[in-house]
């Protein structure tokens, strides 16, 4: 039994990183203690913060627990020492989320915790469940104290680590005219685990540490102003103004002035002198978000102050110097808008300098439950609602979807599933099933799929009145039909499928991998 302990000890004095150190606190945990999950919850004003959970289904680590709401963490929080709860009534926090079967922690099972102190001061708890009731009548309290102990040690370790290497510490708030409004929109982390999410995280790191301007392209919703939060949040004007710019909300008659600022008298209604947000940004960054909706006679300003590091308000003939780190973003294909006339090439290389695209949701479907994880707390804090969970089915169905709305859709598909479910209830455990959600497919897609499967080979089928779509999504949705039907037809032989279609194998693997028919290796 002193092996796990000693492991964790020695892990205290490791050069590690905290998800190493979390896992490895959380595989020692389980050698001491026969569980079939256990948690490491931080303690954060009056909520605790999952940091790794083991035996639980991944969208627990998103989920915030509220003591108040959960009676069995608060007589945790509450006791000096272990807690053991074997045939309590109490519920469990974690019902609904155990990895193997999604009920089990609903009927009689072992569980017991203990909080986390460190100089006097609690940190956390340290929870596990059995679902045999007498699992831990073996375990002495003692050897769970000193579990916890060096559990809020290691835990203590790996938040002052983090503080160190992110230089989290500020010496002063910003004041300026808009951060109150930035700090408002909530923002938030880039969660997911994917790979393409990794990659957009390491691009962030990356890109953050220059001042070159960068340029994030993906669909709507799919969270590219968070990225370049994220951006600046890790840059070394992380303690500046942050501004964000919604381009397409400039209307031509004011967007210099909103811009560039404007001098008293400059034009009817310039009653006073105002900055605008080059000025404001100063020293920060710059956001214009929407960047394909500027109008094309503004364009050649903006690239003159990217150029020059100089702005003039209208109705002066002063320069202002201005130290702005730009960041642009859009949905729009810029190249194309370039071809159309409506996009200066010269502005485009000038944004473009750090290209950084958010993929879609449908291409990083493995982050799905995480995310539902964490607008699911959301919904249920918005809502005033107890513990929310999905079915089986409903959970499947979340990671079918395709997102056309990507990250944006998928939270107020959750929101909506929330307040269906409930039906006005409140402070009871709401389960939300597929017909909660509301995404099955639309009538017109439906009537789409039949045509085409009576369509003669060679032949266009009719599109039905008012199924206009962007063409992409439909040429997806008639490859992935056209591949999942050729590999029924060969019996799931995927030589013959890239033979019959004419495709190359490893082509074929990724097209299928990007469409969903074939999980991410």
């Amino acid at each position: 039994m002193i092996e796990p302990l000693l492991q964790v000890a020695l892990d205290l004095c490791a050069h590690l990183a905290a998800d190493d150190r979390y896992r490895r606190l959380a595989e020692a945990a389980r050698r001491l203690i026969p569980c079939d999950a256990i948690a490491l919850l931080r303690l954060d004003g009056d909520v605790l913060l999952p940091v790794v959970v083991d035996g639980l289904r991944a969208e627990a680590v998103a989920r915030r627990f509220a003591p108040a709401e959960h009676p069995r963490l608060a007589r945790i929080l509450a006791a000096d020492g272990p807690v053991r709860f074997t045939d309590s009534t109490l519920p469990d926090p974690f019902d609904g989320l155990f990895a193997a079967d999604s009920d089990a922690l609903a009927h009689p099972h072992a569980c017991m915790g203990c909080r986390l102190v460190v100089d006097g001061e609690v940190t956390g708890v340290l929870t596990a469940d059995a679902l045999a009731p007498s699992a831990f009548d073996a375990i002495e309290d003692e050897t769970v104290a000193m579990l916890a102990a060096l559990a809020g040690a290691a835990m203590r370790t790996a938040v002052l680590i983090d503080a160190v290497e992110l230089a989290a510490a500020r010496d002063h708030m910003v004041a300026r005219q808009l951060v109150a409004d930035v700090l408002q929109r909530g923002g938030g982390e880039l969660l997911g685990t994917s790979a393409a999410m990794a990659k957009v995280r390491h691009e962030v790191a990356l890109v953050a540490r220059s001042e070159l301007a960068a340029l994030v392209t993906g669909e709507t919703g799919v969270g590219k102003e968070l990225v370049a939060q994220a951006i600046h949040a890790q840059s070394r004007r992380h303690d500046r103004a942050f501004i964000h710019v919604n381009c397409a909300a400039l209307p031509e008659s004011i967007a210099e002035s909103e811009l560039f600022g404007h001098v008293k008298g400059a034009f009817t209604g310039a009653v006073d002198h105002r900055a605008g947000k080059f000025e404001v940004a100063h020293g920060g960054t710059l956001l214009l978000d929407e960047i394909g909706e500027l109008p094309l006679s503004i364009q050649p300003k903006l690239l003159r102050a990217l150029q020059s590091g100089e702005v003039q308000r209208v109705g002066s003939d002063r320069m202002l110097r201005v130290d702005v780190r730009v960041i642009a973003a859009t949905n729009r294909d810029l190249t194309e808008e370039i071809r159309a006339g409506r996009f200066r090439a010269d502005l485009f290389h000038r944004l473009s300098v750090f290209p950084l695209h958010v993929p879609p949701l449908r291409e990083r479907r493995d982050d799905v439950a995480l995310l539902s994880g964490y607008f699911l707390d959301v919904a249920r804090a918005r809502l005033g609602l107890g513990q929310l969970r999905l079915t089986p089915e409903a959970r499947a169905r979340l990671h079918e979807h395709d997102w056309p709305g990507n990250v944006r859709e998928l939270e107020h598909t959750l929101l909506r599933g929330a307040l269906r479910a409930s039906d006005g209830r409140r402070h009871e455990t709401v389960v939300i099933d597929v017909a909660d959600l509301g995404l099955d497919p639309p009538r017109v897609e439906m009537a789409a799929v039949a045509a085409a499967s009576t369509v003669a080979p060679g032949a266009v089928a009719p599109v039905p009145a008012g199924a206009t779509r962007p063409l992409r999504d439909a040429i997806d949705d008639f490859t992935r039909q056209l591949i999942a039907s050729t590999v029924a037809d060969a019996g799931g032989n995927w030589a013959e499928v890239a033979r019959r279609l004419g495709l190359q194998r490893g082509n074929l693997h990724r097209l299928a991998t990007r469409l969903g028919l074939r999980p991410r290796s």
